[in-house]
């Protein structure tokens, strides 16, 4: 099984600081975390990788110190990193984000196995849209699964997944075939320590 797991290097919300002006955040001196929830949906990735065999491939677009995130992602399990880094890709908006990552994962899938499935976070904390995940399973015609809390069940000789997604009110149990792009939850998963390797 091949699982590609986007992450994000955001700035570290509990240092953020607005610019008084533009009302934009201020990234220049603020210290960066991989996104909180692009690490519960590699926690997810890695437990399944664990369980069903198969890699990990990380994936994130960025400047060239996003790098830190991506050898964090390295520590933490993952079986190969790509940094997907160029100076026109600065302030992009979701839409280009959604675009330039789908690409990249295109190529991913030729070099390394068209990915079973593909996993975001369910938004980010410097962004809080929640349209990159949907954008992306869009562009390369993958089933969306988004806002899953759990993956109930795998089944990789019918390629068939079953997750359990909240809703408002309640919980939902949706089917899909694999290839699929799933957004994870934050707290789904208790994240494992980091190797210093």
């Amino acid at each position: 099984m091949h699982i590609v797991v986007c992450i994000k290097q955001v700035p570290d919300s509990a240092q953020i600081r607005v610019h008084p002006v533009t009302n934009t955040i201020m990234r220049q001196g603020v210290p960066t975390i991989i996104n909180p929830y692009d690490l519960f949906a590699l926690e997810e990735a890695l437990k399944l990788r664990d369980v069903h065999g198969g890699e990990v491939t990380v994936l994130t677009m960025g400047p060239p110190m996003a790098e830190d995130s991506l050898r964090k992602a390295l520590g933490y399990g993952a079986d190969r990193a790509v940094l997907l880094t160029d100076r026109y890709f600065a302030g992009s908006d979701t839409l280009a984000t959604s675009f330039a990552l789908s690409q990249a994962i295109a190529k991913i899938g030729e070099t390394f196995g068209r990915p079973d499935i593909v996993f975001t976070g369910k938004q980010t904390i410097d962004g809080d849209t929640a349209q990159v995940g949907p954008g992306i399973a869009k562009r390369l015609d993958l089933s969306q699964l988004t806002y899953v809390a759990k993956i109930a069940s795998i089944d990789l000789d019918t390629r068939e997944i079953e997750v359990a997604r909240r809703a408002e009110g309640g919980t939902q149990l949706l089917k899909s075939r694999l290839p699929c792009l799933i957004t994870m939850l934050e707290d789904t998963n208790e994240i494992r320590r980091g190797s210093l390797q």
